[in-house]
């Protein structure tokens, strides 16, 4: 069957091929994400979009954000953030190991990483997982751990019968400062899902993004008015 249409949602992917999802009330997405910020920064669009198609989202956050010992208040940020669009706090999991620290220098273990994760979609049940590319949208070292441990877990075959795993895209640094003009590029490029917001939509995130009042430094607020990732997210399938 073809997958359920949204105006703002475009899956890529050719229908007739199993690896299509039917955006529906049965998908069970996760977001792995990095740090508390993450989910607005850089996947609003993907979130926002899954939750209009009737998808079930949830974020699993693997580290507290406390490079500059903030990490208590940035994960009451991430909940406020996460309501704001869409996630209510019972489906917001932070991980706080200490072999999984915020530092945009360490390489996070793969074993342990995957076997977190691995851990939250069996027991919720998960049959999407949202993460970042092997650039890690921003070439840090935490978000590329993150779809090194994903790619592993798909390699080895060890995800759940029918688990998809959507990895976003990464984009050279002029395309990232465009915003709305990345529109008509996303779309032609070959990609398996584009997710693009409304500018009501767009407020969305921006105000999602706002609650982590201790990241609001000055190029954050640069940030929200130019990334495209703050309006359109493209993604590929592992």
């Amino acid at each position: 069957m073809p997958c359920l249409p949204y105006w703002t949602f475009v899956w890529k992917s050719d229908v007739s091929k199993p690896q299509c999802i039917r955006l529906a009330g049965g998908v069970r997405a996760l977001l792995v994400t990095a740090h508390p910020d993450d989910e607005a920064m850089f996947f609003a669009p993907t979130v926002l979009g899954l939750g209009r198609a009737g998808a079930r989202a949830a974020v699993l956050c693997c580290s507290a954000g406390n490079y500059y010992k903030q990490g208590e208040i940035r994960k009451k940020e991430l909940e406020q953030s996460c309501l704001l669009l869409g996630i209510p706090a019972s489906n917001v999991t932070v991980i706080d190991h200490r072999d999984l620290p915020d530092n945009p220098a360490v390489e996070w273990d793969t074993q342990l990483l995957a076997a977190f994760v691995l851990k939250h979609i069996e027991a919720n049940n998960i049959n999407l997982v949202v993460t970042f590319d092997a650039g890690g949208v921003s070439g840090h070292a935490n978000h590329i751990s993150l779809y090194t441990a994903l790619r592993y877990l798909h390699s080895e075959r060890k995800l759940p019968e029918g688990c998809r795993v959507l990895v976003l895209e990464s984009v050279s640094i002029f395309r990232k400062y465009i915003s709305i003009l990345d529109v008509p590029i996303s779309y032609l490029l070959p990609s398996d899902a584009l997710f693009i917001l409304t500018e009501e939509e767009t407020e969305q995130a921006k105000r999602a993004m706002r609650c982590h009042r201790s990241q609001l430094l000055w190029f954050r607020h640069i940030y929200m008015l130019f990334s495209r990732y703050m309006v359109i997210n493209s993604l590929r399938l592992l």
